[in-house]
């Protein structure tokens, strides 16, 4: 018995090392984290991973206005996969006007396990 137990723990360790390397982390965006611009038209975080579109998703909202904080703004934005299953693309509804602005990702690959954060990017 105490033979079998000692792989059997070694083995489960390694699934679960695999499974926490699984989880997506965002590679880059565009715009970049603290880029200052021109406003976009689309919005694009790459991830590490392979994301199950119908539970990753994001937010865009306005934080800052003309030098204005004020609570965080939704703006109305469409959120999509790309024809890379590693990007999540947000477009914009309408042009986005000059202010700070902060993408609120939430990202699911295939451990299941969410992962969340933001990109903050300023139209100028």
């Amino acid at each position: 018995m105490r033979t079998l137990t000692l792989p059997l723990i070694f083995a489960s360790g390694l699934l679960l090392s695999t499974l926490a390397q699984a989880h997506p982390k965002l590679l880059s965006s565009t715009p970049a984290e603290g880029a200052e611009g021109a406003a976009p038209g689309r919005i694009e975080l790459h991830f590490s991973e392979n994301l199950v579109t119908q539970f990753s998703g994001a937010k865009l909202v306005m934080t800052e206005m003309g030098g204005m904080a004020h609570s965080p703004m939704p703006m109305k934005a469409k959120v999509s996969a790309s024809s890379d299953p590693k990007t999540m693309l947000i477009t914009p509804l309408a042009p986005l006007p000059a202010g700070t602005y902060q993408v609120q990702w939430r990202a699911v690959s295939a451990d299941t396990h969410p992962i969340t954060g933001n990109v903050t990017f300023k139209v100028k």
